[in-house]
């Protein structure tokens, strides 16, 4: 069975105060806490019990943490700031919906994480990108091969970071655009 439902603006505002309130919770942590806090929830957290549509949401914070700590790809702190404000939701067993609650509890941190993702889809898609060109790098024999190739990709990597803030940028200038001509 599937079941839709659509958010009208009132709804969304409410889960944007629940973001607000969480970050201000964490306003003190450090990034290290705040990911410990997520690695925590992960483990702990009934997600394998979840419905489906959460469990396959929520798995999708592995992938952030991963992102955060991959050292090469170096996300900037705009972007890490966003990351880390989802994390920190998701983290909290407090928020919209306590994540005690059976069956719904984890509802809300699904919700939450589709719109953030959504919001950040150019800094995902530019991160598969860099783990592709990654991946692709052929094997370096020598010090001197390594430090190439490792110019190469943070050269690629820099690429990719303008890439995606001016794919955002662009979004941010259509979305003002058509939202005052609606």
């Amino acid at each position: 069975m599937k079941i839709t439902f659509e958010l009208e603006p009132s709804d969304i505002e409410r889960f944007h105060e629940a973001l607000e309130r969480a970050e201000r919770r964490v306003a003190c942590a450090d990034e290290c806490d705040i990911v410990a806090a997520a690695r925590h929830a992960l483990e702990t957290l009934p997600i394998a019990c979840a419905p489906g549509y959460i469990r396959r949401t929520l798995r999708q914070v592995v992938g952030l943490i991963d992102m955060l700590e991959d050292e090469a790809w170096s996300l900037p702190q705009v972007e890490r700031a966003e990351l880390l404000r989802l994390l920190a939701y998701f983290s909290d067993p407090e928020d919209m919906i306590p994540d005690d609650v059976a069956v719904i509890g984890l509802l809300d941190d699904a919700i939450m994480l589709e719109l953030l993702l959504g919001r950040i889809r150019h800094v995902l898609e530019a991160y598969a990108e860099f783990c592709r060109l990654r991946a692709a790098q052929p094997a370096a024999g020598d010090a001197g091969g390594r430090i190439d190739l490792a110019r190469d990709l943070a050269g690629h990597r820099d690429r990719l970071h303008e890439t995606m803030r001016q794919r955002a940028v662009r979004d941010a200038v259509a979305g003002a655009t058509s939202g005052a001509t609606a």
